[in-house]
């Protein structure tokens, strides 16, 4: 792919970096070929210029997509290089605190330096069983991996550890022991695996000491080889040392110290065993003060010397042994002060009765002048003579600096040797598993001898881990059937060659120890003569010449010759040596034996295993004449030799690699040091297995995988039905570069940086569906968000110009009113200015009109004067010319009258002549006259009116007179009253003034009066509030103690109701607890007491030898044969026997148990029988004298005692009958001569049995169809004949036998009496049913009544309320009604279903009864018979009615019953043909009649052999998960039946009288009911450890790998580790397989009629084991602990519910127990970004703990790009949070939990007399009573 498609802009790289080694950068253009520079960005915003390197012209390496960053496998990246090992490991060890990273075959491993909670038994258990690549890295995967390879592969394996000191090395190696000793367990009582982890406790404290790098230091090297039987059990452990730093013991460099055990030797000083060592202070000491720094911080070395000597003691080390160590020990401390005086230049000597010197010689049992004298002195041997040389005060601190050594060297060997003793393995060895704890490669500012043997030693390691490298991957392509290119890959044989080779750098070493005077400088000149120029890898330092430089795989390394001769020799003085031999303590002579007898390292056992190799390098033994006695071989000669037998057996083994890396220098927890990490990573090669595989095609998928991942980038028509096909086809599109992939037979392989091409491309491509999913939402969003706001806008709108029309209306409103308050404010104004103006203009008018009314007035005075002035002038005037013109006009008019009256008188005369003249006058006389004469009637009424009105007011005139006058009287009368009421007046008047003064005097009075009233009333009211004032005050105290007293009583109450509850709690919890441990006691017991039987079976096959042809096969100890196959050559007479004898041998130890208590209770009944017999005989006594009473009445109970003798009669009838037929049936039998009539299989002799057993059936059959018959007479007969007229009826029949010839007159007699009786029982009946028939009417009518009130209440009530609560009350009412009348008829139905259920039973026993009589009949009886035979007008009743719920066996047929009853007893058939809990209630019968017939011995065997059967069949069936639950069922029915017919008030509550009849009678069997509770917790622990055997398989993938909602989880780029994946192939587990499985379990346990609560336990078992598991595996891996797993887990847990809810288990609290689980996958869902969303996360984790909420938030890994990892700060948040809460600091749930198991009683409803028992049991020889 072109470096243009990768290189373009926002691409990120990795450019070297001086302080952190690498640093990340962004791309700002796109690279073009042919640019010299790079334009980048760095994280921190700073642009950079990067110059390409004009030769190379290599570009930056790629930075991994975010998405694969954090990966398990380093292998997973797909660009596999230096900066992304190094960041991937980074983010793991400081972001989400993980240790542990896979790099291909290779666990790297990073110290953490803080204690983690990763290595507990819990984690132990999680990762047992587990392929590698399913769990996160981890010490323990790579020790299951070996495990699991030597017991599949059956080769041995090996783990190498390897790494600086400080990195962890020893603890690693620990725990994969730690971890062999906890899974495998040890093959025999000796607890080897305790001998195995105990060694290391005293190799530390005798090989580890505190460098500046680590204050633990393996200063050797060890491979432990751990030794399996074929079992693959620990049997045993071997342990080979290399390289024992020696030199420490006498010289230790600034802050560091000597080995362990000086110092806590020294702090244990004080001890009294102690006392004789004579030591002190580490201080004190030489050998112990000179690093300055005796003390390790956290570290007790008198604590840590307990645990070394336990571990001592622990490993068979006995204590004189053990004193013998410290001896030598405390003897070479004081060795070490042992001090030197110089006499001259070449000799010295040692100070008089030096005490050092004195202490030494003590210890070890020497002479201490022959120690002084060696100490100083020399013997040097030449070849004609001896002689001894003083030698200088340096050589002589030399030479008691090598003596120390010496001793501890072989001090240490022998210590070795003794642990491999301890723990060698006493059968022989299978396979074994070592574990390499060596040294790295080193690398100092003086390198020595030591640096160089040890990276020797890691050059020849890592030779061997590249050729294991390169092999796996050849093997890998040639199984895929890929072609095979040939990698280059580093090979450094050239350097092991320069180091081993002939005229090598050993060999050339010791060449120049063997000269006389040979030294440093003539080696380092022959090194440089030999292989200077001449090889590559060796060079010269430019200012030196006494080093050299060596090119090692890691780095470049320089040796300083200095010491390397002295180092490689080991010089020690034979006569030294000698002295010690010579010692009398018995130890020291023991180191060196063992030093002449070692063997060669080149030489193998006769056992052919390789021998354990000397740690230190001994002398070799001197030749004779001699003189300087020095050892034959060289320390790097025995390590050389060492080393090859170290590769030859690594080569024979399987290698697991563990490369521990030490992240800082400073120890500081959690820190990483980018540059020493790298230097590590380039030592240990990780860097070359990551270029190994990226140099090939280090990127794998399978196709299903590759399927998953990619489905996106995938059209509809590019998916074919083949995946592999469908594959290559997209590859062929998305990669044009065929070289870039190669297609294999299961995997699909691609070059590095291939997966993050495609991952761009899908990357793009789920970021444009993104887009487009984005964008269609988005306008979604924005469309329904427009729709909302503008419909919002509408009613804002609405409701705004509704408000401002209100708003207009008002203002409208309040103008209106403003203008007509204006208008009437403006009138009142104006009308008030108006009425102002009008006032002031009146005044003005009124005094202006008054004044022109005046002038008017004086005006129209004079006027008014000038008019009566003129009036009377002119009246005078005018009546002057008024005279005068009526004078001339009466003149006139006289003179005018005169004319014409002469005139008209003229014509008078003329007229008064004619007669009509007259008739005119007179008519008009005649009215005239009418008109008169009504006028004078007229005046006559009104004269007569007005007379009477003169009349009436001449009177009312006199009255008035009158009036006047008497008031004229009365005036005068009052006038004098008016004067001499004035001179009273004055006396009054003169009174008033003495009142006044009077008055004011009182006024006075009262004014004082009042003003003290006033003071009075003010002082009463202040006294009166003060009084109101001081009550308030007392109520409110008293209020506020009542409130205090209240709160108080309401605090003391709640704090009593907490301290309550929590004390019931408490007690609960303790009552649990204790339950749990009487439950895992049990347990144990159980555990304990198979393990008994196992031994005692075992010792009885090594006892027994079986006789040649008498083979037996014991079906229960057999454990590969089937389970219901019994093998055995011997007849069953002789089997027999041994099988009646097992159960007794069981018996025994309970029957002991029991003796006492037993023997206690027959004392009891012996005392209770006496009294029964006392009272049995008053009893009699009352019965006689009671008799002759019970001669004239028959007792109650006649029908049933005539029946009881007519049963027996008939019984012992029927029985001699038989028994006469059965001897002449035998006797026709035997006299048959013909052998083949009579053999058992002829066909006579089964027809003659056939012909027996149907008579033997008719016959019972007649029995009691007879019995019944005589019954039911008897019956009927006792109801005709009343209590009341008993007597009579006897004494009439009496009379009736006597008079036999008036037998007729009798029967009448007797005839009429009955037809009495008859009519008057009829009518007692007819009165009885009317009566109640009365009753009901009357209740009914009561209850109408009552119904009718109610209703009234209710209308009432109704009518009270508004019409809607009318409506809803009567609704609310009918609802009630309708439901209580469908609850009565649900009621009625079901007891109609019951009784129909019992009819149809009665009906089909009736009709096969009557089918088995018939058929009976027609083949037994004649027709003669059948017709005499009478017609019985009754049905037959059942048969149960007549038992009495017992079952009766012989006392030999015991160990029948229970072999078919228990034994041979399988489960399914009867779960599926019989009742539930048949055994149990046939078991319970039996022991009835054992208990009716007070036989205690009986009881005891029946009840132990039942117990014993039952642990005997779960012993043989254990794992039949049916079988347990089925006798768990039984045992729990069986007590369950013993507690119901105990006799006891508590548990009879629930029973029918007929069932209190059937209880115990004579035994208390309350001890064996707690036998059988424990019988039942412990079937019941077996049942749980079925059900996790067979659920735990499933759990981890139907609940976390398998995806339950396709397309949710994506799968991610996996490394060469195999992941487990989430689609399901044929042979995986789904949900689907879980739910299956709980439905198997639920439905058997109900067919077992097991008890629901019991159920619910279980159930609740299940749920928990189901949540614990996947809790602990998403808490141990990485790659589950994403979002979309997070949906699939609430999505399984959802199913799990709807499982619980269909099954009505919800109560049970088995949901309770997924909380946590539920509260994870939360946990991975919710938001993780703010202090909101942390203090969420807080309140919701409440059923997690601390730990685990911060391991799934460590663990959460994005699974698409678009996820976000959770922030390191928002960890710290969470904890800080969490720091308060007190929980548990264990990381994984307890999956091995059981909780505490009840039995609550659950009484049957059962009746026992009603149990049949089938055939198919095999149980003909048990009788029914």
């Amino acid at each position: 792919m072109a470096a243009s498609e990768l290189y373009t802009k926002y691409a990120r790289v990795w450019i070297p970096d001086p302080e952190e080694v690498w640093k990340s950068a962004e791309l700002l253009k796109d690279y073009k070929p042919g640019d010299k520079v790079l334009q980048l960005r760095l994280e921190e915003g700073k642009d950079l210029e990067y110059c390409l390197d004009q030769k190379t012209k290599e570009l930056p390496p790629l930075r991994n997509p975010d998405i694969l960053v954090g990966e398990n496998d380093l292998t997973a990246l797909s660009y596999l290089h230096e900066p992304a090992v190094l960041h991937n490991l980074k983010v793991r060890f400081i972001d989400s605190k993980l240790i542990y990273t896979y790099c291909g075959i290779v666990l790297v491993a990073i110290n953490p330096y803080e204690q983690l909670p990763i290595y507990g038994e819990d984690i132990i258990n999680a990762y047992s069983g587990q392929n590698m690549g399913d769990m996160d890295p981890h010490i323990f995967a790579v020790a299951e991996e070996a495990y699991k390879q030597m017991a599949r592969d059956e080769r041995n394996q090996s783990i190498i550890v390897s790494g600086e000191s400080g990195a962890g090395k020893t603890v690693s190696a620990k725990y994969a022991m730690r971890y062999f000793a906890t899974v495998s367990g040890s093959a025999s009582e000796a607890n080897v695996e305790e001998k195995v982890l105990a060694s290391n406790p005293i190799m530390e404290s005798i090989g580890n000491a505190k460098t500046t790098r680590n204050d633990n230091s393996s200063r050797f090297g060890k491979y432990i080889e751990i030794g399996f039987d074929k079992r693959y059990r620990i049997i045993g452990a071997n342990m080979r040392t290399y390289l024992l730093e020696k030199s420490r013991v006498v010289f230790q460099a600034e802050e560091e110290r000597n080995y362990h055990i000086f110092y806590q030797l020294c702090a244990s000083a004080a001890l009294p065993e102690f006392k004789t060592l004579r030591l002190g202070n580490a201080n004190y000491f030489h050998y112990t003060k000179q690093g300055g720094s005796p003390v390790i911080d956290g570290v007790d070395d008198a604590k840590e010397m307990v645990n070394t000597r336990q571990a001592c003691t622990l490993l068979g080390i006995s204590d004189s042994y053990q004193m013998g160590i410290y001896q030598i020990l405390a003897g070479i401390l004081h060795l070490g002060n042992v001090e030197f005086a110089s006499r001259d230049s070449d000799s010295c000597i040692i100070p008089p009765k030096h005490e050092p010197l004195t202490i030494f010689c003590d210890l070890m049992g020497v002479e201490y002048e022959e120690m002084a004298h060696w100490l100083c002195h020399r013997k040097l041997a030449t070849a004609t003579e001896t002689y001894i040389k003083p030698i200088s005060k340096l050589h002589a601190i030399n030479a008691r600096d090598a003596l120390a050594k010496h001793i501890y060297a072989n001090l240490f060997n022998w210590i070795v040797d003794h642990v491999n003793k301890a723990l060698h393995a006493t059968v022989k060895q299978h396979s074994f598993i070592g574990v390499l704890d060596i040294y790295g490669f080193e690398t100092f500012e003086i390198n020595s001898f030591e640096q160089f043997c040890i990276n020797y030693a890691n050059e020849k390691l890592q030779q061997q881990f590249n050729m294991h490298v390169f092999k796996l991957e050849q093997e890998e392509y040639m199984k895929e059937q890929i072609p095979w290119t040939l990698i280059d890959f580093y090979d450094n044989q050239p350097c092991i060659n320069l180091i081993e080779a002939k005229m090598g750098i050993l060999d050339l070493l010791d060449e120049e120890c063997k000269m006389p005077k040979g030294s440093d400088d003539t080696w380092a000149q022959k090194l440089y003569n030999t292989h200077l120029n001449k090889c590559a890898l060796f060079e010269k330092p430019r200012l030196s010449n006494k080093a050299f430089i060596i090119k090692h795989f890691a780095d470049k390394v320089e040796y300083q010759c200095e010491g390397f001769l002295e180092k490689n020799k080991d010089t020690v003085y034979e006569e030294q040596i000698k002295v010690l031999k010579s010692s009398k303590f018995k130890l020291l002579p023991e180191l060196f034996q063992d030093e002449e007898k070692a063997i060669s390292p080149t030489s193998a056992t006769p056992s052919g295993r390789v021998p354990l190799s000397r740690t230190a390098v001994k002398p070799a033994k001197a030749r004779p004449g001699q003189a300087s006695k020095e050892h034959k071989k060289t320390v790097g000669h025995q390590f050389r030799n060492s080393l090859h037998l170290l590769m030859e057996t690594l080569n024979a083994t399987t290698p697991h690699y563990v490369r521990c890396i030490k992240p800082n220098d400073f120890k500081f927890p959690f820190t990483f040091d980018e540059k020493r990490a790298v230097q590590q990573l380039r030592a240990c090669g990780v860097l070359e297995t990551i270029r190994i595989s990226a140099a090939g095609f280090p990127s794998r998928w399978t196709y299903q995988e590759f399927f998953s991942r990619y489905r996106v980038l995938m059209k509809q028509r590019d998916v074919l039905g083949d995946r592999k096909q469908t594959c290559k086809n997209v590859l062929e599109k998305l990669i044009l570069d065929k070289d870039k992939y190669q297609f294999g037979k299961t995997k699909i392989f691609f070059r590095a940086g291939q997966v993050a091409y495609l991952e761009k491309i899908r990357a793009d491509k789920l970021r444009a569906a993104c887009i487009r999913i984005q964008k269609t939402i988005r306008g979604w969003l924005m469309r329904k968000k427009y729709v909302r706001m503008r419909k919002a806008a509408i009613t804002i709108q609405r409701y705004v110009r509704g408000y401002q029309a209100r708003c207009y209306a008002n203002f409208l409103r309040r103008t209106r009113a403003a203008i007509t308050i204006q208008k009437f404010q403006r009138m009142y104004v104006v009308h008030k200015r108006y009425q102002c103006m009008r006032a002031a203009t009146i005044a003005l008018q009124a005094l202006l009109r008054g004044y022109m009314a005046r002038n008017k007035y004086q005006m129209m005075l004079r006027e008014h004067k000038s008019i009566i002035i003129q009036k009377h002038v002119r009246g005078w005037l005018a009546r002057v010319h008024y005279h005068r013109t009526l004078k001339a006009i009466v003149y006139l008019q006289c003179c005018y009258r005169r004319m014409m009256a002469k005139r008209e008188l003229k014509k008078l005369k003329i007229e008064a002549r004619s007669v009509e003249r007259y008739k005119k006058l007179h008519i008009g006389l005649e009215n005239k006259i009418m008109q008169l004469q009504r006028k004078i009637d007229e005046q006559n009424k009104e004269y007569k009116s007005l007379m009477e009105k003169l009349s009436n007011l001449e009177i009312t005139y006199s009255t008035e007179t009158e009036k006047l006058r008497s008031d004229v009287e009365r005036l005068r009368m009052s006038e004098e009253e008016a004067k001499n009421a004035a001179n009273r007046v004055l006396s009054l008047q003169e009174e008033i003034a003495k009142l006044r003064k009077e008055l004011h005097q009182t006024q006075s009075e009262k004014k004082t009066i009042e003003e003290w009233a006033d003071k009075y009333k003010h002082e009463t009211e202040q006294l009166v509030s003060e009084l109101k004032e001081q009550n308030t005050l007392l109520k409110t105290e008293k209020e506020e103690l009542n409130r205090r007293i209240h709160d108080q009583a309401r605090e003391i109450t709640e704090t009593m109701e907490k301290k309550l509850v929590e004390e019931t709690k408490q007690l609960e919890l303790d009552l649990n607890d204790e339950r749990l441990r009487y439950q895992n006691l049990l347990n144990e017991f159980s555990r304990l007491e198979e393990r008994y039987d196992d031994l005692k079976d075992e010792m009885n096959l090594m006892v027994s030898i079986p006789k040649p042809g008498h083979k037996r096969t014991d079906s229960t100890h057999s454990s590969n044969e089937s389970e219901y196959t019994f093998s055995s050559e011997i007849t069953e007479a002789e089997d027999l026997p041994v099988r009646m004898e097992e159960p007794s041998e069981k018996k025994a130890p309970l029957d002991m148990s029991l003796f006492l208590k037993l023997q206690k209770r027959v004392t009891e009944l012996e005392q209770e029988k006496q009294s029964l017999q006392d009272e049995l005989d008053r009893k009699e006594e009352q019965a006689l004298r009671a008799k002759a009473k019970e001669e004239e009445r028959p007792p109650m109970r006649g029908a049933e005692l005539e029946y009881e003798s007519l049963k027996r009669q008939e019984l012992e009838s029927e029985n001699k009958k038989l028994k006469n037929e059965l001897n002449e049936l035998q006797k026709a039998l035997t006299e048959t001569r013909s052998p083949e009539v009579t053999a058992p299989g002829a066909p006579a002799y089964r027809v003659l049995l056939d012909q027996l057993t149907s008579v033997s059936e008719e016959l019972e059959v007649r029995k009691e169809e007879v019995l019944i018959l005589r019954s039911q007479l008897v019956s009927q007969k006792e109801a005709i004949q009343p209590k009341n007229t008993m007597t009579d009826s006897t004494i009439l029949l009496e009379d009736v036998q006597k008079m036999k010839d008036k037998g007729e007159i009798a029967q009448a007699y007797i005839g009429l009496k009955e037809t009495n009786r008859l009519l008057e029982s009829q009518l007692q009946s007819q009165k009885k049913s009317h009566e109640n028939e009365l009753e009901s009417l009357r209740g009914e009518i009561q209850s109408l009544k009552e119904e009718n009130n109610r209703q009234q209440q209710l209308l009432a009530q109704n009518l009270q309320l508004p019409p809607e609560a009318r409506i809803e009350a009567s609704l609310q009412h009918e609802i009630t009604r309708l439901t209580n009348e469908n609850l009565d008829l649900m009621e009625q139905l079901e007891k109609q279903d019951k009784t129909v259920r019992k009819l149809k039973k009665q009906l089909k026993v009736f009709a096969k009864k009557i089918g088995e009589l018939e058929v009976g009949q027609m083949e037994n009886i004649s027709p003669g018979q059948i017709i005499d035979e009478p017609i019985r007008p009754v049905n037959i009743p059942r048969k149960e009615k007549d038992f009495q719920g017992m079952l009766e066996y012989k006392k030999e047929d015991e160990q029948k019953l229970v072999k078919n009853l228990i034994l041979e007893l399988k489960p399914r058939g009867v779960a599926v043909n019989l009742i539930p809990g048949l055994p149990a209630y046939i078991l319970f019968m039996c022991v009835r009649h054992a208990d009716y017939l007070n036989d205690d011995q009986k009881v005891r065997s029946l009840l132990t052999s039942t117990i014993n059967g039952i642990k005997k069949v779960l012993k043989k069936r254990g794992d039949d998960f049916e079988t347990v639950s089925f006798w768990l069922s039984n045992t729990c029915r069986f007590l369950h039946c013993l507690k119901q017919y105990s006799g006891e008030e508590g548990f009879m509550k629930h029973n029918t009288p007929r069932q209190n009849e059937h209880c115990l009678t004579n035994f208390d069997l309350a001890e064996y009911r707690q036998v059988l509770s424990d019988l039942a917790i412990q079937i019941y622990q077996q049942l749980v450890r079925v059900l996790e055997n067979i659920l735990q398989p499933m759990i981890v993938s139907g609940m976390l790998e398998h995806e339950t909602i396709q397309g949710v989880s994506g799968v991610k780029p996996t490394g060469l580790r195999k992941r487990t994946s989430s689609i399901a192939d044929e042979g995986t587990y789904t949900l689907d397989s879980i739910i299956r499985q709980l439905n198997s379990f639920h439905s058997v346990m109900c067919q077992h009629g097991m008890d629901p609560e019991l159920i619910k336990q279980v159930v609740k078992q299940m749920f928990y084991i189901i949540g614990a598991i996947t809790l602990n595996n998403l808490l141990l891996r990485k790659d589950m602990c994403s979002w979309s797993k997070g949906m699939q887990i609430r999505y399984n847990v959802s199913q799990l519910e709807e499982w619980l809810r269909d099954k009505n288990l919800m109560n049970s609290g088995a949901k309770e127990t997924l909380e946590p689980l539920i509260q994870a996958a939360q946990l991975l869902q919710v938001k993780k970004k703010t202090d909101e969303d942390a203090e969420a996360i807080c309140s919701m984790c409440n059923a997690l703990t601390t730990a685990q909420i911060v391991k799934v938030l460590n663990l959460y890994t994005p699974v698409n790009e678009f996820e976000e990892r959770v922030l390191v700060s928002f960890i710290r948040t969470i904890q800080m949070r969490l720091r308060d809460r007190k929980d548990s600091p264990q990381l994984l749930m307890d999956a091995k939990h059981i909780f505490p198991v009840t039995f609550p009683f659950n009484p049957s409803s059962l009746a026992l007399e009603t149990i049949q028992i089938p055939a198919s049991l095999g149980l003909g020889f048990i009788s029914r009573v």
